[in-house]
């Protein structure tokens, strides 16, 4: 698979305002174990690969478990996620899948028993964005970098 584009040099001025949203979210004191794990569950359902290749290394950098991530795609059946985390990935699917039935009122309570409307909106925006980084990733075909990503 070839690149199609540099988006970052094709509009810089849109791509240094995405890493705002990131860098916004990356600061908003959401858990980085947890923005990890929303980013690889959206990249998952959109099949973007230059994502999953960066975000479950950082992940595992961070000092997530492999087995975590390997059940994040059945973490309805898995046990290993908490309560926060299956709020949060409950919300990141409703929000990456919003045509399939828009975001059912079942899982904005659960994600409001967990969430303070701070974190919510911050966890909106972390969603919000690696759909956008994913969208940019898999348009312009970037390709991971497989060996970069896994030291």
């Amino acid at each position: 698979m070839n690149a199609r584009m540099d988006v970052a040099k094709a509009a810089p001025a849109a791509y240094k305002a995405m890493l705002g949203l990131h860098n916004a979210v990356e600061k908003s004191g959401l858990e980085h174990s947890l923005l990890e794990l929303i980013k690889t569950r959206a990249s998952q359902i959109n099949g973007c690969a230059f994502c999953l290749a960066m975000h479950t290394a950082d992940a595992r950098k961070a000092g997530e478990s492999e087995v975590r991530l390997y059940l994040l795609d059945a973490w309805r059946e898995s046990p290993v996620y908490s309560e926060r985390e299956r709020a949060a990935l409950a919300w990141t699917e409703a929000l990456t899948l919003i045509t399939e039935g828009h975001v059912p009122d079942e899982v904005y309570e659960e994600a409001r028993r967990q969430f303070s409307d701070e974190d919510l909106a911050n966890l909106t925006m972390a969603i919000v964005t690696i759909n956008g980084w994913n969208r940019i990733a898999i348009s312009s075909r970037t390709v991971p970098n497989v060996a970069q990503h896994n030291k």
